[in-house]
């Protein structure tokens, strides 16, 4: 593996794409339009998921929570993400800012955590998806129809991916308008229906507020901003795409969040327990009827698909990225021959995803939620450090802010990482405990593997 210095780029002079694949076809490049709708479905899909929040800390909370958290966290990550992305516009993404700010150790570090971060994450979709579907199919509700339901579901998202069916440029477009109509025609139909007073409705009486629950769905929400970092060498123009697509993205992203629980939580009044994941499609029937309650659930599905394969995409370019620059042994880079796939990290990423996927939902946001924590921490570290130690570096998008107070920008939101940590449960503990030394321990294999020529990487 080689060090900052050792690389034969400065980082100055760092390769537009930096995978090497086994195929000679040029991959179509995203433009604006389809870009802004990959970087939605990397981060949200729709506002499915968001009901925990109510139940875990009431509907004003629930409000402000997704109307000022966006500022605290999702705006000073995309700026970030906008910057680095122009300045180091390879499929490595913050692999390659923290290999240039801090080494290829805390670059193996990233990458690890970041990956492991989004196929625990992936992990959700399938659960999230069932959750709906049990509104319709109770029988998916428990027992073994349910673990049966989790595992055909990722095989064949799993599958789906691996044959090509990634959620790139128009697919990504259309899928998010049928994910997003039924929201929006709620909302509307929800609109004589709404009284006010329910908005600033601190919860039910004798509700003890599970602030756990409430910052880790507001966090799971709405993160993996940089998650499109690892795709910006397939990006046509990156440096002047990439800004304009992220600031659109984000207030997309916050508006489908918003506005349909802003009138949800205006037009109905159930007991706060109600709120959990797959509440929407309920929501749906009282303010509408089943027509729209079904519409919920197919746009949850295709929702559903649209989040798992776009981030196992981008996951696999990840991989592609990390053993290009030295990571991962090259075999990581190999493509499927009929499909053109990383099958290879594909197939690892899934084995992930079924191994976690059959814990708790909580249990499964709150994992990636604390391994994305340590690898943003690292982030805003190297971001940091890279402005510091490179200022003349080309940045063709800069943010208009001096150093001093890009630490401010990026202390609030760190200190709400920490919290994000120091709430985590045993097993988010125990899980992501193991995850990082195996993580370690995976960068000193490498070493030993290269300096012994065992393996090509």
């Amino acid at each position: 593996m080689q060090t900052s210095q050792e690389s034969p780029h400065t980082p100055q002079e760092l390769p537009i794409t930096t995978t090497v694949t086994t195929s000679t076809k040029t991959p179509k490049k995203l433009t604006l339009i389809p870009l802004i709708f990959l970087i939605y479905f990397e981060v949200a899909g729709g506002p499915y998921g968001e009901e925990p929040a109510v139940q875990a800390a009431g509907p004003l909370y629930a409000l402000l929570g997704f109307l000022i958290f966006p500022f605290v966290w999702s705006i000073p990550e995309a700026l970030i993400t906008a910057e680095l992305s122009t300045a180091y516009p390879g499929n490595g993404g913050f692999v390659i800012w923290a290999d240039r700010a801090f080494g290829p150790f805390f670059g193996s570090l990233m990458g690890s955590w970041k990956f492991l971060s989004v196929v625990i994450n992936i992990a959700a979709f399938p659960v999230l998806c069932i959750d709906y579907l049990k509104k319709v199919l109770p029988v998916l509700a428990s027992g073994w129809p349910r673990k049966v339901a989790l595992m055909i579901s990722t095989l064949f998202l799993s599958f789906l991916n691996y044959t090509g069916l990634a959620i790139v440029g128009y697919a990504a477009v259309v899928l998010g308008i049928v994910s997003l109509s039924p929201f929006i025609i709620m909302s509307v139909i929800a609109i004589p229906k709404i009284k006010p007073h329910r908005w600033l409705s601190l919860g039910q009486k004798g509700m003890k507020k599970d602030w756990t629950l409430y910052f880790n769905t507001l966090f799971w929400n709405l993160n993996f901003w940089d998650n499109v970092s690892t795709l910006a060498g397939e990006v046509d123009k990156p440096r002047k795409t990439f800004p304009v697509a992220l600031f659109t993205a984000v207030i997309f992203t916050c508006l489908s969040y918003f506005i349909p629980l802003f009138a949800v939580i205006g037009a109905i009044s159930v007991d706060q327990s109600e709120w959990e994941s797959g509440f929407h499609a309920t929501a749906a029937e009282l303010i509408a009827g089943k027509w729209l309650k079904y519409w919920v659930e197919v746009g949850a599905v295709l929702s559903a698909i649209g989040l798992f394969e776009a981030q196992m995409s981008s996951s696999a370019y990840q991989l592609l990225g990390m053993a290009d620059l030295g990571f991962l042994p090259q075999f990581f880079t190999k493509r499927a021959k009929w499909f053109d796939t990383p099958w290879v990290g594909i197939l690892v990423s899934t084995l992930i995803i079924i191994g976690v996927s059959f814990m708790d939902f909580t249990d499964i946001i709150s994992s990636a939620n604390f391994l994305y924590s340590l690898g943003m921490l690292l982030e805003f570290a190297s971001f940091l450090w890279l402005r510091r130690k490179l200022p003349e570096l080309n940045r063709p998008y800069k943010i208009p802010v001096r150093l001093p107070w890009l630490i401010v920008m990026c202390l609030i939101p760190s200190v709400f990482l920490v919290l994000i940590m120091a709430v985590a449960t045993k097993t988010v503990y125990l899980v992501s405990g193991l995850m990082t030394v195996g993580a370690i321990g995976w960068y000193f294999l490498m070493m030993f593997c290269k300096s012994k020529k065992v393996l090509q990487i």
